[in-house]
């Protein structure tokens, strides 16, 4: 013979708003998590001197300055960076940063002809720690 005791059983009112407090603080963390990363992103491209290639763009006629290997591109019409979006999915358990510009992957991982100019992951990692400190603090909240 067994008896099972679990925490529905005990106070199934008490854990069902104890749960939907925690899944909120969750979703809310999870917002705050995907805007870093994705601000990050954005900034790497659009922020700071770029040390690659000097030339002559035309239509309109500019000067750019690409980035160099390891760098995050460098912006020349904005595109990439306003191409950056997050989106929290899964109830609010996944936070999604995707670049919809379809050269991203290109720039992130490079090419047979070009080193990579990666944005995404080391906006990701630099958010890290942050993230996670922000999660450590996470309790729900019984009524």
């Amino acid at each position: 013979m067994s008896v099972k005791v679990d925490i529905k059983s005990l106070n199934p009112k008490g854990f069902q708003n104890y749960e939907k407090s925690f899944r909120k603080q969750i979703k809310d963390k999870m917002n705050t998590a995907g805007n870093l990363v994705r601000n990050t992103a954005v900034q790497s491209i659009l922020g700071g001197s770029k040390s690659g290639k000097v030339y002559e763009k035309y239509n309109p006629r500019r000067t750019h300055t690409s980035s160099s290997q390891g760098q995050a591109p460098a912006s020349d019409t904005g595109f990439l960076a306003s191409n950056i979006a997050f989106n929290v999915k899964e109830g609010g358990m996944v936070a999604e940063v995707e670049s919809k510009a379809k050269y991203s992957k290109f720039l992130e991982f490079g090419t047979q002809n070009m080193k990579a100019r990666p944005f995404m992951f080391p906006a990701l990692e630099e958010n890290k720690p942050r993230i996670r400190r922000m999660f450590a603090t996470t309790k729900g909240k019984a009524k």
